[in-house]
């Protein structure tokens, strides 16, 4: 590597490329497969701690680089070239020194580059800075996910969501537009002045867009509220899953619930959120959510938007943070989980609500997997487990059925056997622990545990005849 005039040093001299090592200044190359040929670049900042603010390490360029190749492959791009860019600090125009630009649109141009993913969120002037330094498509984190998100959503409640974020994105970048934007539109006859700009308008007709999809969305709120109050009514608690993208969620759904969500090793393979009905060892019933995938520096755009899909987790009667243990940086990736929740309002530091899965443990060597499981028999709200064998799966179903429970009454009582609508009702909202009849009187005697949703109900419903035990 060559030293650059202003002391740095030029990172981008050797970069990794989907045809081994290539160095600067080859020959302009075509891409027979047709697809988008692309470039992606991670900015590092210099010399700063190894630690952050929790004392969590900092996670390392190459699997920084790693994630954000995986995050472009999620939408088919074909990844030409990566290279980790060092930033001693970033400068307010292109990010980036002029160096370093020179070096990327030397790749950009011998290896025909279509589009450049920059690993890191950009201001609009960086961005619009960059396409005309660089002339091709340039897209960074949040516009790489916000992608991700629009090609992955199902429901027209998830499209709603990702459009939502979208067009708060977007609305602050028309600057990036061409000229076109800096025409204006003739006024009106009856008003004077020269009328609106294309900006103007864009930005009038995008904030239009957004009071109406926020509209929308907030009858899916109203929606998924009277959803939550009749499951109260039943009452199902709700267990919902969350977890960093690609930790295994859907997997271990699809194991507990015997369904059949998509589940693939990509990042955001589940954007929209599915709900099924899990029967515990004690006949007991809950519904399990399985949520969207968090990230780290998820776009603040995406949790405001999925708002409504998030409120699954904050109504949630006990949250299972699904980690893939098998992963060097899972103690990073659980911190960035955790901030998120923390943002929604969540205690994370209650172990009764929060559950850790500690997922892939299959994928641990004999060593690894030794160590994991007794780290996590001594800790009360953490159970190792793989999704794909089932290992542990059980001591999970355990573990959710216990902190559902514990501040559950138990009863006992007597009914006649006339009462037969009585005892439907308890059968469907309580758990019956034991039952016994009296074959002379035809009495019915039941040993019940009751969850705190329905306690006063059914005191009022049998008053002094409930004698606890």
């Amino acid at each position: 590597m060559r030293q650059r005039d202003n002391g740095e040093l030029n990172t981008f001299d050797k970069i990794t490329s989907d045809h081994g090592e290539h160095m600067l200044g080859g020959p302009k190359v075509v891409d027979p497969t047709g697809q988008t040929r692309a470039l992606v670049v991670c900015p590092v900042l210099k010399n700063q701690s190894n630690t952050d603010q929790s004392g969590i390490d900092r996670r390392n360029a190459e699997n920084i680089m790693a994630e954000a190749v995986s995050l472009a492959a999620a939408i088919d791009l074909r990844i030409v070239e990566t290279g980790i860019v060092n930033i001693s600090k970033p400068r307010p125009a292109t990010m980036i020194g002029k160096g370093k630009l020179d070096d990327i649109g030397l790749v950009i141009t011998s290896e025909d580059i279509d589009l450049v993913i920059f690993d890191g969120r950009l201001s609009p002037v960086q961005q619009r800075n960059l396409e005309r330094h660089w002339k091709v498509k340039v897209l960074d984190r949040t516009g790489l996910i916000l992608e991700i998100f629009g090609r992955r959503a199902q429901t027209a409640e998830g499209r709603l969501q990702v459009e939502l974020a979208h067009l708060n994105y977007q609305r602050s970048r028309l600057v990036r537009s061409w000229t076109h934007l800096e025409r204006q539109r003739g006024g009106f006859g009856f008003l004077g002045g020269p009328g609106e700009t294309q900006i103007e308008a864009d930005r009038r007709q995008i904030s239009e867009r957004i009071t109406k999809i926020k509209r929308l969305l907030g009858k899916v709120q109203k929606t998924r509220a009277l959803h939550r109050s009749s499951r109260k009514k039943v009452p199902y608690p709700v267990v919902a899953l969350v977890g960093y993208t690609n930790a295994g969620k859907s997997t271990l759904f699809n194991r507990l619930t015997n369904s059949s969500v998509v589940a693939k090793d990509q990042l955001f393979a589940t954007l929209d959120p599915t709900m099924r009905g899990l029967d515990l060892p004690s006949g007991r019933r809950v519904i399990l959510s399985d949520t969207v995938g968090f990230i780290s520096e998820l776009p603040h755009e995406l949790v405001a938007a999925f708002r409504a899909t998030l409120e699954e987790v904050v109504e949630a009667d006990i949250i299972l943070h699904v980690r893939d243990i098998a992963h060097e940086e899972s103690d990073i990736q659980a911190a960035d989980v955790v901030d998120v929740l923390k943002t929604l309002g969540i205690d994370t530091d209650d172990d009764e609500i929060l559950i850790e899965a500690w997922n892939k443990s299959d994928l641990l060597d004999s060593d690894r997997f030794v160590e994991i499981s007794n780290h996590a028999a001594r800790r009360s709200n953490v159970v190792a487990i793989s999704a794909t064998t089932g290992e542990g799966i059980q001591n999970l179903i355990e573990r959710i059925e216990t902190s559902i429970e514990k501040d559950a009454d138990h009863y006992k009582l007597t009914l006649e056997a006339k009462e037969g609508k009585a005892l439907n009702w308890l059968y469907e909202n309580v758990e019956i622990i034991e039952r016994s009849d009296d074959a002379s009187s035809g009495g019915i005697g039941l040993e019940i545990r009751v969850p705190d949703i329905v306690r006063r109900k059914l005191q009022r419903k049998f008053g002094v005849r409930l004698l606890e035990v």
